[in-house]
Parts: structure tokens; C-alpha cells; sequence
């Protein structure tokens, strides 16, 4: 019934929304920089109008000037055109969507297909609902096809199969590995062979910083399938914008957006209005070609970054551990060479969960990111944040850790 209360001539009764002349709030004004070099900073202001969006209880999907101009977002980064079989929802960031997804999508004991390791905040969604976590390989080319179709070949007859597939194709937390456009059309051709929805979280994609040109997103790929409705999308504006604005959005299958939504009206109402209209007031000024010259900005900036991380890696590291570079996102996932031998699998959970920590470094053992709590050598380290000075400090710590470990 709410969207009749824009009805002309209609006297609604309606809603239980707070008389707007006792907030306190008159105006609302902030500064932003522009990302191209020599302009000045850009100067918003709330027309009130915006204020009282801002200041109000909104639409559950979205603030609509938000929603339309990431609709637009979504045209030009990913080719695709606003249709009726599609649409998207704003959350308090993508984790809040991801959970909503997962509520609507899977039942208690429901087998997932989670590529290993894996992010996380996503573990404990499958655990609580008792979930078989079916690991899927990855390597350094992201997740591993043939893996994903010897398990769905393999599995065995008159148990249901997967309906979902988790997985973060750039810059993958913790691994760092982004996955080739050839594996992305094979992992898309077995969602429609098998019958799964892709869950593609993809908060790194606009920090990507490798050499060859950007991959096409499984939303877009899925325009050349013979047809659309496997990929719900996950973007997040906290690695670009702010990561205490909190907001991210999902794109997918009008029916799962519609879910999510009806998760959303029915736990946190919406997604707080004022931080949207912020969000929307910064990328109106910018434009979609000011946005992605910012992005840019960003993605050289922790290219920067994992250059500095891998010089002294190569400097303290060498021999003591393995490594792929990663071209997008703010991890390094490396593995402890804790023996002579390479073949023996070391363990990273006590050496740096402890001896680590005493010796004034602090990192996360791999087995946090492995839906099965197995024993891994590897370790995530983050890059985002610390000067070139604290990095080799770090990293001069850490390879004293381990040669005493393996002496």
C-alpha cells in the first residue's frame, strides 16, 4: 500500500512516519575531492527536498534516484539495460544482501558450493544454517572449473544437487586470485547445466590493477548464455567511497530481489536514508565517466600498494615462503615453506596466531578462510594500510618467526 501514498489527491493514513518539523536538522552540506587532477573539490548541498528523503523513512529497495542512477552503473559497466526480468536492491552494505540472499535461497542442510579458501563472513551464514560447505579448488587463476565439474559429475544420484555457487572472481579475500574469462564461461555454461544460482561478491572489481584488460563480470557474461537469471551480483561502495557509509547493492533475478527485500522490510526496514542521499548527491556531481576515473584512482593507489608488499616480500620472504602477486583487491596469501621438504604441509595456526603476535606482527592463519577448519600452511596479510616502513618491519618479524620455526 505505501507506494499509493504518492497517489495525487489521496489523503493517506497510512504510514507511522515522524512528523518531519520536529527533527532538528536544517541543512546538509559536504566537500568531496574531485579525481581529476587540477579540478577543484566538488561542493554539495541537499536541495530540501533530499533533506527530507534524508531525514525520513524511505523505500526499502532503495532510495529511487540511488536506485536508478546504479541501474545506470550497471549499463555502463557491465552492459546491461534496465528490463523487467532484473533489478536491484540497496543494503547496508553487500554482507547485509549476501546474508538476505542466503536466507532466501538456501534451506538448513542444504549443500553449497563454496570455492576454498574462501571469504570468511560467509562461513558462519552456511554453519548456522548446518549447510554441507562443498569446497570447490582454486588456484592462481581463480576458481577452478574442472574442480566444480568433477563435483557435480560426480554427484551422487537422488541426493539434491547444490543451488548456489559462492564465489569472489577479483581479488578474492583472502587468496587475492582473480579468475580467467575462460573459467568464468565454463563456470557459467555448468550453472545452466546444473541448475545453480552464481552468488558473484565482487567488492574488488573496481580495484583491479593487473596489466590485461578487465574481465567481463558473470553478469555480463551472462548475456551471451542462451539465457539470463544465474548471476545475483554483489558490488560494494565501501573499498571506493567510504567503508563506514555502508552501503553496497545486488543485482540479479527480479524474484530474489524481490526476496531479499521482503528479508529487508521484515529486519532493518531499509537501508539508512540519509547515507544514500549522500552517496547519490557525491555520484550525481561526479557522472559515471568522473566515477570510474576515481576508481581508477583507487585501484593504482593499492597497486602502489602491493608493489611496496612484494618488494619486501622478495627481501625478507624469499625461501621462506610462496607466493602469487595478486592483481586486484588489498591481500597477499602466502604459504609457509615450514620445512625442508616442500612436499610436507606446515601449519600456520600456532606460529602466527602466536609466536607471530609475541613477536609484534599480526597476520591471520589460512585455516580462518577453509569451510572445514582443516590445517593450511598459507596466511592472509593485508596491504591496505601500513606505510613502507611498517611493512618491512612486518614482514623483517615475520621471516625471523619462521626461521626459528623451521630451525
Amino acid at each position: 500500500l505505501f507506494p499509493l501514498e504518492k497517489t495525487p489527491g489521496l489523503i493517506s493514513l497510512l504510514a507511522g512516519k515522524p512528523n518531519p518539523t520536529t527533527f532538528p536538522f536544517t541543512s546538509f552540506s559536504f566537500t568531496a575531492e574531485s579525481p581529476i587532477e587540477g579540478e577543484a573539490d566538488v561542493k554539495v548541498k541537499f536541495e530540501d527536498t533530499e533533506l527530507a528523503h534524508g531525514l525520513q523513512y524511505g523505500t526499502t529497495a532503495g532510495y529511487e534516484k540511488l536506485w536508478d542512477w546504479l541501474f545506470g552503473l550497471q549499463e555502463f559497466s557491465h552492459g546491461r539495460k534496465k528490463t523487467e526480468d532484473w533489478s536491484i536492491s540497496v543494503g547496508s552494505g553487500s554482507q547485509d544482501l549476501i546474508y538476505k540472499a542466503v536466507a532466501a535461497l538456501v534451506n538448513p542442510g542444504d549443500p553449497v558450493l563454496v570455492e576454498s579458501p574462501v571469504y570468511a563472513g560467509v562461513l558462519p551464514m552456511f554453519a548456522n544454517l548446518n549447510c554441507e560447505q562443498v569446497e570447490v579448488e582454486t588456484d592462481a587463476h581463480g576458481i577452478k572449473s574442472s574442480s566444480l565439474r568433477s563435483i557435480l559429475e560426480s554427484w551422487p544420484s537422488g541426493k539434491p544437487k547444490p543451488r548456489v555457487l559462492y564465489t569472489v572472481p577479483y581479488g578474492c579475500n583472502p587468496t587475492g586470485m582473480t579468475a580467467t574469462l575462460e573459467r568464468r564461461k565454463e563456470v557459467l555454461a555448468l550453472s545452466r547445466e546444473h541448475d545453480f544460482i552464481i552468488l558473484e561478491d565482487d567488492p574488488y572489481y573496481y580495484l583491479y590493477y593487473g596489466k590485461a584488460p578487465r574481465y567481463p563480470s558473470y553478469f555480463a557474461l551472462e548475456l551471451e548464455e542462451p539465457q539470463t537469471g544465474r548471476v545475483l551480483r554483489f558490488d560494494s561502495l565501501s573499498k571506493i567511497l567510504s567503508a563506514g557509509i555502508r552501503i553496497g547493492f545486488a543485482s540479479g533475478p527480479k524474484p530474489l530481489l524481490d526476496a531479499i527485500n521482503q528479508h529487508t522490510a521484515t529486519s532493518n526496514l531499509q537501508t539508512a536514508s540519509l547515507t544514500q542521499v549522500i552517496v547519490y548527491k557525491l555520484l550525481e556531481a561526479w557522472g559515471y565517466d568522473t566515477f570510474i576515473k576515481h576508481t581508477e584512482k583507487v585501484s593504482d593507489f593499492y597497486r602502489v600498494k602491493r608493489d611496496v608488499f612484494e618488494a619486501a616480500m622478495n627481501k625478507h620472504l624469499t625461501g621462506l615462503a610462496e607466493w602469487v602477486a595478486p592483481e586486484a583487491g588489498m591481500f597477499f596469501w602466502f604459504k609457509l615453506l615450514l620445512a625442508d621438504d616442500p612436499s610436507v604441509e606446515g601449519d600456520s595456526q600456532a606460529l602466527i596466531s602466536e609466536k607471530a603476535v609475541k613477536d609484534g606482527v599480526l597476520a591471520l592463519p589460512g585455516t580462518a578462510f577453509l569451510p572445514n577448519d582443516r590445517k593450511t600452511a598459507y596466511v592472509r596479510a593485508s596491504f591496505s594500510l601500513l606505510t613502507e616502513e611498517d611493512v618491512d618491519e612486518a614482514l623483517r618479524r615475520l621471516s625471523k618467526v619462521i626461521k626459528a620455526a623451521r630451525s
